[in-house]
């Protein structure tokens, strides 16, 4: 492969059409481009929350335990933000198209490869449980650097394709995404999970991946300079600033290394993904563990959260852009606030149903606010547009760092906190306190509320 393959794709000559072909035309590959990063990124998201789903399966069966899916999910998430970061920066200059296209492809053959490799695990022909232990964090690392390939890419077709004064709206709107790959994951993978084995789980992930890597292959377009049209700033008529010599992509992006600003907003959403993935990545053995809940009702309540994560994402984008004029601050306070609720009555409020459903339903919500303005929106506001793939690789290393961190710890309070209850055919059962994880999540969710409201303080005294 040459080096050249990834780079961004070279301005091409103004096409000769009519004004009104070339919006046409600007139109349909802009619409197009959208829905090749919102459904190919909710399939990334499918192939990477695979496992989340199947770890009670693989734990009652003997396989792993809780401290080593902690070990191999956390392999993900630390690959993920070191790769988010340098994946960031390099999008700036990519061909956004080719980029994302090659992490799915090498995410969905990881998948198939540990689902395979749990089929051969299961036959006659058994691997050990040290081997497959040390393949599958291997692979799971491998499939972390990958799933970093994609988010990026996403947010600079967003600044390509589309001005100022729409971004935060379809950004929100693009951002619905992470719970479309989250419910799909749940579902899907859940599904075959319960009819076929843990193993299928992982190949059904692949299949998403596959339908994902088509999607951005012939949809997603790398910029509209490429497809011989002028910029999207010229396109919108937004106000050109006069360039100067030195601002080029790299002096924006180390202007962004050294914004305090960003790094607040990143460990923010840092500790929103604390407890993110902590209801994700272990909600489902929650609820099986301590409320009684079978595999398909607790992955069917832990998908509502990611269903109604859409709420939270479309309308916050737009609601921010129309009702509060670009002010980002006060619903990412609000949802903040509720994301702490939600956890104190999912955690506290009981075994019933309901209860827990609403829990999620509020957890959802409030996370879906939170993923679009934490989770990129709000740096990528205050930096140059040129540097959006940069500031979102401040913010995903420092997330996903810390959902990596969580991972090991909420693994270690969770196998720390167990009790043997029976012996079926050699296997121990145990029974696990969840209480000291549930503090964990919450008082880091409390902090990402906190840190919020600092930059926001911050920000409102600069105004003065």
């Amino acid at each position: 492969m040459r080096y050249n393959f990834f780079q961004k794709s070279p301005v091409a000559p103004l096409c000769e059409e009519s004004e009104q072909q070339r919006n046409a035309r600007f139109k349909r590959m802009q619409w197009a481009s959208f829905f090749a990063v919102t459904l190919g990124y909710s399939m990334y998201y499918v192939c990477r929350t695979s496992l989340n789903v199947v770890k009670k399966p693989i734990m009652d069966a003997g396989v792993l335990d809780a401290k080593q899916l902690g070990v191999i999910s956390s392999a993900l998430l630390f690959t993920y933000a070191i790769g988010k970061f340098v994946n960031g920066f390099l999008a700036d200059h990519s061909n956004i198209r080719r980029f994302m296209a090659t992490g799915l492809l090498i995410s969905t053959v990881a998948n198939i490869v540990v689902g395979l490799l749990g089929i051969i695990t299961a036959s006659q022909m058994a691997v050990s449980q040290g081997a497959l232990y040390t393949i599958f964090a291997i692979l799971w690392g491998i499939n972390g650097w990958t799933q970093s390939m994609g988010a990026p890419p996403c947010v600079v077709a967003l600044s390509r394709w589309y001005p100022l004064s729409r971004r935060g709206t379809f950004y929100g709107f693009w951002s619905l995404s992470h719970n479309l790959g989250e419910f799909f994951s749940f579902l899907l993978v859940g599904g075959l999970v319960s009819v076929l084995g843990w193993q299928f789980g992982f190949i059904g992930a692949a299949i998403a991946g596959i339908i994902g890597f088509l999607l951005i292959v012939f949809l997603l377009h790398d910029s509209p300079e490429a497809e011989g049209m002028p910029s999207v700033a010229v396109m919108a008529g937004e106000e050109q600033p006069e360039q100067k010599k030195d601002h080029s992509i790299g002096f924006s992006q180390k202007a962004v290394l050294r914004n305090p600003y960003v790094w607040v907003l990143a460990f923010a959403s840092a500790f929103m993904y604390v407890s993110r993935y902590a209801v994700n990545g272990w909600g489902v053995l929650f609820l099986q563990e301590t409320k009684g809940f079978t595999l398909a009702n607790a992955t069917q309540i832990i998908s509502i959260n990611a269903l109604l994560g859409i709420i939270g994402t479309v309308f916050s984008g737009w609601l921010s852009d129309v009702a509060f004029k670009g002010n980002r601050y006060i619903p990412a306070v609000a949802a903040g606030i509720l994301e702490v609720l939600s956890l104190i009555l999912f955690a506290f409020g009981g075994d019933a149903g309901w209860v827990n459903i609403l829990a999620m339903v509020l957890f959802g919500i409030a996370i879906g606010v939170l993923i679009c303005f934490l989770g990129g929106l709000m740096a990528v506001d205050i930096v140059p547009r040129e540097a959006s793939g940069a500031a979102l690789g401040v913010v995903g290393v420092a997330s996903y760092a810390a959902a990596g961190l969580q991972d090991i710890a909420s693994g270690l309070l969770i196998d720390t906190h167990k009790s043997v209850t029976a012996v079926v055919g050699g296997v121990e059962q145990y029974a696990y306190d969840f209480t000291p994880a549930l503090i964990f999540w919450i008082v880091a969710a409390a902090l990402s509320v906190l840190l919020v409201c600092i930059v926001w303080h911050k920000a409102c005294r600069n105004k003065q």
